[in-house]
């Protein structure tokens, strides 16, 4: 009989129960333990699924700032880049022009960052964090550093930072 692993990762034989022959009818089985052994050897399912254990806090913290999980990403780039341009973004975040732009004018209306002329490029506009930008961000930065300290509480240190570095090996 298989082994399962159960969400405590203990393995476990998977039992089923069957349901006595009826003339005609096809035999039905009941799993009582699922298997997700093979899951389990997916880079996907598991990036997924500690994923998921991150972003459901992240959504909730986030939310006191009024940032979606996209919002954070731009505002925290931006922050850290003074005068980034929106091209730039696109390709640090691997997101799509068109879909830039309206979360730019939203930031913007928000009085969280500002546009200003590109000091060698003059198609461009540079975009800064506004001080009440800068402010939230420094909030809102400290409530993701700490949620993620929380939710990774079961690795050290050293093993958060090989996670990372594993990680960013994928898709840097």
């Amino acid at each position: 009989m298989p082994m399962v692993t159960t969400a405590q990762s203990s393995p476990k034989h998977a039992t089923r129960r069957h349901k006595p022959a009826t003339t005609g009818l096809p035999q039905v089985s009941a799993v009582d333990q699922v298997d997700t052994r093979y899951l389990q050897t997916l880079l996907g399912y598991n990036a997924r699924r500690a994923a998921l254990t991150i972003i459901e806090g992240f959504l909730e913290r986030m939310a006191e700032f009024g940032l979606r999980p996209v919002d954070f990403s731009v505002m925290s780039v931006i922050q850290h880049n003074p005068g980034v341009t929106s091209r730039q973004l696109c390709a640090a975040l691997n997101l799509l022009p068109p879909n830039l732009v309206g979360l730019v004018q939203s930031l913007e209306a928000r009085g969280l960052i500002e546009r200003h002329p590109h000091p060698t490029d003059g198609r461009a506009m540079g975009l800064h964090p506004t001080e009440q930008g800068r402010i939230l961000m420094v909030q809102a930065e400290q409530a993701a550093t700490d949620l993620e300290i929380e939710r990774s509480a079961r690795l050290t240190a050293a093993q958060r930072k090989t996670l990372l570095e594993l990680l960013q090996k994928i898709y840097l």
